[in-house]
């Protein structure tokens, strides 16, 4: 569960005045700030959809030839993907378009039965939460949504997007990165031991298939993954020049402005990542919030989400060509308007970074994955999350100063495993 946390204080509209002291000649104009913002928001999501055309053509070739070199290269690059859509995020909270848009490429958790087949013996056959658990799109022809019979013989973008949250139940989930990733992986069936998704590639081989519906899984797998292309392409461009997100935020005044700013940094470090993708996995030990749960990819997700915050923070981005974009930001603002916050802001984002920077050095290095850290009795494994989680808290808080220096007013995403664990229950 979310709540806000409203944070700052009222004050006169933002102009030069709003940021008075002994530095403010040295800061740039809140309008400057809020225009590379939207530039930036551009390059990122392009640099976004870049990635996942590459993924598109891996998973072009995996599908033309299935083997298990092709299915490594596709997994390979959806992995590669993951690291700028994730610097993305921190365009999500203060900008709706942007939110009302995310549904469609980074939803989870899902319930993959959803989709396609399952391991009855570890996931079930039903759940009382959702009537769709196992309703198994790739090896039908229909199902039954509500009242409704819902034609799925045809897999399209549209049908993907319409049957996202099917019944009003968010775990249904077809499109995206996650979707995505189950038809590369499948299902961890590993717990909280070492392992990931083990589909076998020869799932998409039509002359030798496994596990049934090969032609109609491929085409589930090409349609998934043009759409997120599609869906990436369709965000770069709404922060183009002529574009519905640059366009919205750039109605507003330069106080609301620079509030959406921070209003998506301090969300996602606070009430997204610490709260929902961190504490609330630590609290339950279940594998089931692991954010990249088929691919044992989420120590790389978290990581990247921190370094997108410090992209916006800081108004820089570097390409996948080296090149660094860089220019007016709220950091320049808040080190004019107070220097010693602005260190503290520092301080507390280079140990987050820090704090992460250790999960996801440890995951790389195949000693232990998230889903391993995640489990009960596991001291190490559970103190590295929380070192992370407090470490995003601390940055968090440090924003809030920042926030209050330059007397801005922002809703910053809450999360119940934080402001109330007691609420939080096992399933």
């Amino acid at each position: 569960m979310r709540v806000h946390i409203i944070i700052g204080a009222l004050a006169a509209a933002v102009g030069a005045a709003a940021f008075a002291g002994p530095a403010a000649a040295a800061a740039p104009k809140p309008r400057d700030v809020v225009v590379h913002y939207a530039d930036l928001a551009q390059i990122m999501y392009e640099g976004s959809a870049a990635a996942a055309k590459d993924l598109q053509a891996k998973v072009d070739a995996f599908i033309a030839a299935p083997s298990a070199a092709t299915q490594a290269a596709a997994r390979d690059a959806w992995r590669k993907a993951r690291e700028p859509y994730q610097q993305t995020e921190a365009f999500r909270f203060g900008n709706p378009i942007v939110d009302e848009w995310e549904g469609n490429v980074n939803a989870w958790p899902l319930d993959e039965g959803l989709i396609d087949y399952v391991d009855k013996k570890a996931y079930g056959e039903t759940s009382d939460e959702n009537p769709l658990y196992t309703a198994n799109i790739i090896a039908s022809k229909s199902i039954r949504v509500g009242k409704k019979t819902i034609d799925v013989s045809k897999i399209t973008p549209k049908l993907l997007h319409d049957l996202n949250s099917a019944g009003g139940v968010e775990a249904n989930v077809t499109s995206g990165w996650h979707a995505v990733e189950f038809l590369l992986w499948g299902q961890d069936l590993h717990g909280t031991e070492k392992g990931a998704g083990e589909r076998p590639y020869t799932d998409y081989d039509t002359k030798a298939c496994t596990n049934g519906n090969c032609e109609r899984r491929a085409q589930f797998l090409k349609v998934a993954t043009d759409t997120l292309a599609a869906d990436l392409d369709e965000m770069a461009k709404a922060w183009g020049p002529k574009g519905k997100a640059r366009a919205a935020l750039l109605k507003k005044k330069d106080k609301a402005g620079l509030a959406v700013i921070f209003t998506g940094i301090g969300s996602l470090s606070y009430g997204e990542l610490a709260g929902e993708r961190m504490k609330l996995g630590l609290i339950l030990h279940d594998t089931e919030e692991e954010h990249d749960c088929f691919s044992d990819n989420t120590h790389n997700s978290h990581y990247f989400d921190e370094v997108g915050i410090r992209d916006v923070y800081y108004g820089r981005y570097k390409k996948a060509d080296g090149t660094e974009v860089t220019g007016p930001s709220v950091a320049d603002l808040v080190r004019a308007a107070d220097p010693k916050v602005a260190d503290e802001i520092d301080a507390k984002s280079d140990a987050a970074l820090a704090a992460l920077k250790k999960i996801k050095d440890l995951g790389d290095s195949g000693e232990m994955y998230y889903d391993m850290m995640l489990a009960e009795g596991n001291a190490a494994g559970n103190k590295l999350i929380q070192d992370g989680v407090d470490a995003l808290v601390a940055q968090a808080h440090a924003i809030e100063r920042g926030v209050a220096a330059l007397k801005l007013q922002i809703k910053m995403e809450g999360s119940a495993s934080l402001d109330d664990p007691s609420k939080v229950g096992k399933k």
